[in-house]
């Protein structure tokens, strides 16, 4: 995600836990297939991301994607708060929808997830959020509100935390 930085092994070893013969190993293995390239600066050899390389956008968008999963993105919002349900809709499920992303009930931190949805997360499009509590939540389930019936219902959608009994 960040192509302009480069890093030299020990570096590597160190943000990634790994060991130091297994980073050795693959980064001289992205470096064959052209991925990767090098430069030494200070006694130290440096790698750094290619951007010429033939399949550079098509790795960048995996990437992206894969850090973008769903799965990182439900561990992280567990981080945020205590989450009673949680709906992913729209742009995480790659279905248009008319009314939000992301349906999160339960007392959450709104500033981090504001800046978690802003900074860290990266999608098409802006996304579209709504946090509610628990009691406005079951009120407009008691009255069977639209907008929470067809992202609940909807079997496109991922009801991805539900800790409430309806």
């Amino acid at each position: 995600m960040n192509p302009t930085e480069e890093f030299f092994i020990r570096e590597l070893t160190r943000k990634l836990d790994e060991q130091i013969n297994s980073v050795r190993r693959e980064l001289d293995n992205l470096k064959r297939a052209g991925l990767l390239k090098t430069r030494a600066k200070n006694r130290k050899k440096y790698y750094y991301v290619n951007v010429n390389f033939a399949l550079y956008e098509e790795l960048k968008s995996i990437i992206i994607k894969a850090i973008s999963s769903n799965e990182s993105l439900i561990k992280d919002l567990e981080q945020m708060g205590e989450i009673k349900v949680l709906a992913l809709a729209g742009q995480f499920v790659e279905k248009p929808t008319n009314s939000v992303d992301m349906l999160i009930v339960g007392n959450v931190d709104r500033e981090r997830l504001t800046n978690y949805i802003n900074n860290d997360l990266r999608t098409k499009r802006p996304i579209r959020f709504t946090v509610m509590t628990e009691e406005d939540y079951r009120y407009r389930l008691n009255c069977n509100d639209k907008f929470i019936s067809e992202l609940i219902n909807d079997k496109d959608n991922q009801v991805a935390i539900n800790k409430i009994n309806t």
